[in-house]
């Protein structure tokens, strides 16, 4: 007889739900369609046909996950650890079908079924697990990892309520809750069995053991259960099947009868209601001090869940304590996870006994730290008061660090109290607050940005202390975006033209697009690519139709802006410059321009009071324009509401004018410009954030600059910046503001736009009226460009030639060996069944 072991083997190789030919997919879809959701044809709906066709996904990526993890047991791997408070991951079942390449296959089984494929990929709702560019870059990442062979976890949050869904109304963003789990997830498996206990609150108290030692013993206010849920991460055409771990809030103990049967209903449910609310959704307002503490409570929750489950696979694989930055190399993405520094230190010290200086080796070697923002604001700090009530504990532990810290800084700068002050983690002030970004600083052994210019921007103002104390400590990562999704499901006629001129191992070696240069002076492909992005187009035109009722003209140039609104990133800029664009064709309706569609799209937070008036003045221009007959077929206007993974998958290869406009100096990185550039658009942008090496790479006769440079902005605010002077002399600028103040666009209500355009007059942190000339002028680059069809389809093939470096492979690639040092480790056995699966039998 065989053993269990041998066994389960052979019906994991034989079983039909890994049979990837029409035949197994169709018997499959149809048992998961009647066993799993317990439906027949007669009476599912299109969501429960989806379903069936996700779990029949799910179960071909079963045998990869276990094979998976199976390995990475057996051999110890050292594990990549990705912690972060977002991943915007998209829709699963499209990038499954595709990493796994039976998308042919399954096309075939669910038309023979009488459905259709595209409908049912339309079903899955997104999970919107992230605000923007932090938590796709976490997705893309987990995507690299995976198809790099790279033993990794994610771990992170599985919030109720994501990103909120947009919507807008009478020209304004309002916002409606996002239910993606309404409906159940098909591609999460509930781990209970390793859900671990989270202290908040509190305080602590010194006892002494039966050695003598003291030890610091914290004693909580409450606690709450963190539950794993786990998805599994496919490589591309690989084995590997990684995992991404978010982590739920329950109630240690969901229902108190005894409160209950005294008639106090509420009280016998309200700790679970408590509990739960701590995963409840993305990022509470935090404008009072209650939203405050929840989300310093989701940040430590996921944490100490996270690394509480590195301590438990440490104990299952028999690794001692004391190797544990041996096993895992943590990242921690921004400084949402940041409090890991303390709380590793507080489970190796105070749970497991470790001598203080060897926890601090441990800690110090474990964790690096990525820096996504140039902003002080987006610098994470929390009141000293608020972590005292919630992190009693932690709030010790920092003060420790810090006076360890600092015994070091005052002895290398001879104790200058200015220097100490900076460097300090704790801020003193009228609030003495924890700075969290030189917490991670400190407890890390890499410090990075995410751009040439932005890590630079690190050393010499943000970090300036640290890089100078501490320079071995910091490199440059620049982003990466993953072409699976943004290339081959984005854009699957590019992609199939890929495939036929350079073969099809390009998506996993994107240097490869390099042998496009060769084709550029075909008039062949040119005229292919012409068509490709037509198609594009016109696909996209019809989805904004459906979504806006507004009707866009697939031949026109489509000038794209999507993106976080946000003052920095000038929305408003381009906002001026189509007001200047229409005043002058109003002034002047023979003026040779080519038409042009602008579109917008991008959530702003929901108490950013500034961003929601630019989309009120986005909405209220495109209502203007759209109905003069004067420009019409010259000029249209679009805000497309509730961007995410799946329109932009859309957008992204429909676009052939890309808006990287953000004010010098103030972007890290930005990833919407790379995913851009893969798909053919040209870029118009300043010198900022990856800009500048995407400008490197396509060339500069391939990129449309304009604006002052990072050092230009920092010296015109140090000479003393006066907008109102631009206003003055600049007749454009002035007649594009004064139309805005004046109420042309607002039905005669000049107070509407005040804010804004007082703000701009008398303020303009951000350079709008500086930079506004040099724009206009480079927008006359690109109408001159864009009328040279040819020419346009050069650079625009060259944009895409040159793009590999901005692939995620590149990125992570990087990280493995100059940060993490961890190698690959192949997945061995062939998952594929042979040709004589059961299914056919």
């Amino acid at each position: 007889m065989n053993s269990p072991v041998e066994l389960e083997k052979h019906l994991r190789a034989e079983t039909s739900r890994t049979g990837l030919s029409k035949t197994c997919l169709q018997r499959d879809f149809l048992n998961n369609l009647f066993f799993v959701l317990g439906k027949f044809p007669g009476l599912a709906s299109q969501h429960d046909y989806y379903l069936a066709l996700a779990y029949t996904v799910r179960d071909r990526l079963l045998a990869r996950w276990v094979d998976t993890a199976e390995t990475y047991m057996q051999e110890g791997s050292r594990t990549v650890v990705y912690l972060s408070a977002e991943y915007l991951l998209g829709p699963h079942l499209g990038n499954n079908i595709l990493n796994l390449g039976i998308e042919k296959p399954v096309r075939e089984a669910v038309t023979e079924l009488g459905l259709n494929y595209n409908a049912l990929l339309e079903q899955e709702v997104e999970p919107g697990l992230g605000n923007g560019g932090l938590g796709r870059l976490a997705a893309c990442f987990l995507d690299s990892l995976a198809t790099l062979e790279i033993p990794s976890l994610g771990y992170g949050i599985r919030y109720e309520h994501g990103i909120f869904a947009q919507e807008i109304v009478d020209g304004w963003q309002m916002e409606k809750t996002d239910t993606w789990l309404r409906h159940g997830n098909p591609w999460e498996v509930v781990r209970p069995e390793w859900a671990v206990e989270v202290k908040l609150g509190g305080h602590t108290e010194r006892v002494t053991d039966a050695h003598g030692h003291e030890q610091v013993r914290w004693v909580p206010g409450r606690s709450v259960l963190g539950v794993p849920y786990d998805t599994p991460i496919l490589g591309y055409r690989n084995q590997t099947a990684n995992t991404l771990r978010l982590w739920c809030a329950e109630a240690v103990d969901s229902f108190d009868l005894s409160t209950f049967n005294r008639g106090d209903y509420w009280g016998a449910v309200h700790r679970k209601i408590e509990s739960e609310n701590l995963t409840k959704v993305l990022y509470p307002n935090d404008d009072q001090i209650q939203g405050k503490e929840l989300r310093l409570a989701q940040q430590y929750f996921f944490v100490s869940c996270s690394l509480q489950d590195m301590l438990r696979i440490m104990r299952v694989q028999g690794i001692p304590l004391r190797h544990f930055h041996e096993k895992f190399a943590v990242q921690l993405n921004d400084t949402h996870p940041a409090i890991a520094v303390a709380e590793l230190m507080r489970l190796l010290v105070d749970e497991h006994d470790m001598a203080w200086t060897t926890a601090w080796e441990v800690t110090r070697h474990t964790f690096s730290y990525t820096n996504h923002t140039l902003l002080p604001e987006a610098l994470e700090h929390w009141p000293v008061s608020l972590f005292a009530r919630l992190l009693p504990r932690h709030l010790e532990i920092i003060y420790t660090i810090n006076a360890g810290f600092l015994d070091g800084i005052r002895w290398a700068c001879l104790g200058d109290p200015a220097t100490v002050a900076r460097m300090s983690l704790i801020s003193e002030g009228e609030e003495r607050q924890v700075r969290m970004a030189h917490l991670a600083c400190v407890g890390s052994h890499a410090i990075n940005g995410v751009a040439a210019l932005h890590t630079e921007l690190l050393k010499q103002d943000v970090l300036a202390d640290f890089h100078a104390f501490m320079p071995q400590k910091f490199t440059n990562k620049t982003n990466g975006v993953t072409p699976r999704r943004w290339m081959a499901l984005a854009n699957p006629r590019l992609a199939s033209l890929l495939n036929w001129r350079l073969g099809e191992g390009w998506l996993t070696d994107l240097t490869r697009l390099r042998e496009l240069e060769s084709l550029v002076d075909d008039p062949d492909f040119r005229a292919e690519w012409r068509d490709i992005k037509r198609i594009n187009k016109a696909r996209y035109a019809d989805y904004v139709r459906r979504v806006t009722g507004i009707a866009l003209d697939p031949d026109t140039l489509f000038d794209v802006q999507v993106k976080r609104i946000h003052e920095y990133k000038r929305q408003h800029l381009n906002v001026l410059h189509i007001v200047a664009r229409y005043h002058r064709l109003r002034m002047d309706p023979h003026l040779d321009l080519p038409p042009r569609t602008f579109i917008f799209g991008g959530k702003t937070a929901p108490g950013y009071t500034m961003a929601k008036l630019m989309i009120r003045l986005v909405t209220a221009v495109a209502d203007v324009i759209n109905r003069d007959p004067v420009v019409k077929g010259r000029m249209r206007v679009v805000f497309v509401p509730n961007f995410n993974v799946r329109t932009g998958q859309l957008l992204y290869a429909a676009a052939e004018l890309s808006e990287q406009i953000s004010t010098a100096g103030k972007e890290a990185s930005g990833t919407g410009n790379m995913k851009f550039m893969m798909n053919g658009a040209l870029t118009i942008g300043t010198l900022d954030g990856a800009n500048i090496e995407i400008r490197e790479e396509a060339g500069p006769e391939n990129f449309f600059l304009f604006g002052l440079t990072a050092e230009e902005v920092a010296h015109r605010k140090r000479e003393g910046y006066d907008p109102m002077l631009h206003y003055h002399t600049n007749p454009d600028l002035r007649a594009a503001l004064d139309l805005i103040r004046h109420g042309f666009f607002s039905r005669g209500d000049g107070e509407l736009f005040r804010p804004l355009v007082e703000n701009l007059l008398h303020h303009d942190p951000y350079m709008l009226c500086a930079d506004f000339q040099s724009y206009l002028d480079c927008q006359t680059s690109v109408d001159d460009a864009y009328l040279d069809v040819e020419h346009w389809t050069r650079m625009s093939i060259l944009n895409t030639a040159r793009s590999g470096k901005f692939s995620s492979d590149r990125s992570i690639r990087e990280y493995c060996d100059e940060i993490w040092r961890v190698k690959p480790v192949p997945i061995g056995r062939e998952a594929r069944p042979s040709q004589s699966s059961p299914c056919e039998g």
